[in-house]
């Protein structure tokens, strides 16, 4: 890439590319529905993330062109002495770029996103057939210090 991306709170405008990505690849394309018109559920859940104040969609892009997407939310703990932490979760990179650090980019901002909220701790998961995440995560610092758990509703 000539130009470096921005990295920018996403806009309504940007939901159709943002699912698109979310959909392009095999864990996506079982969960996403990508379709033209969009299912309102997208919007009615970019609303939500929008109104809150400890929600943020951010996305890269390059050249106007959205191509790289994470949400990051905030959450007050009791414990750490009710100390905050970050989750940097759905990232997401237009299959395009992969490999031009696109991706190390976008969990930069986030990272110092939460430095300037005061978090303590930031924190992910990423499936564990997604082996070339855990590669990536790992390569940016990111430590598999838990095992998680997760129940289907």
């Amino acid at each position: 890439m000539e130009a470096e991306p921005i990295i920018r709170q996403a806009g309504q405008k940007d939901l159709d590319k943002i699912v698109g990505m979310l959909a392009d690849d095999p864990l996506g394309k079982k969960r996403e529905c990508y379709e033209q018109p969009l299912p309102a559920s997208y919007l009615k859940a970019y609303q939500a993330i929008e109104s809150d104040p400890n929600n943020e969609l951010i996305v890269a892009v390059y050249v106007r062109e959205v191509i790289g997407v994470a949400q990051i939310t905030f959450t007050p703990y009791i414990t750490y002495q009710g100390g905050w932490r970050a989750t940097i979760e759905g990232v997401r990179i237009a299959r395009s770029v992969r490999g031009k650090g696109v991706g190390s980019k976008l969990i930069d901002w986030g990272i110092r996103r939460a430095k300037a909220r005061g978090c303590h701790l930031v924190q992910l998961t990423t499936d564990k057939k997604r082996k070339d995440a855990l590669r990536f995560y790992e390569r940016l610092g990111f430590n598999a210090t838990h095992e998680g758990f997760k129940m289907s509703l």
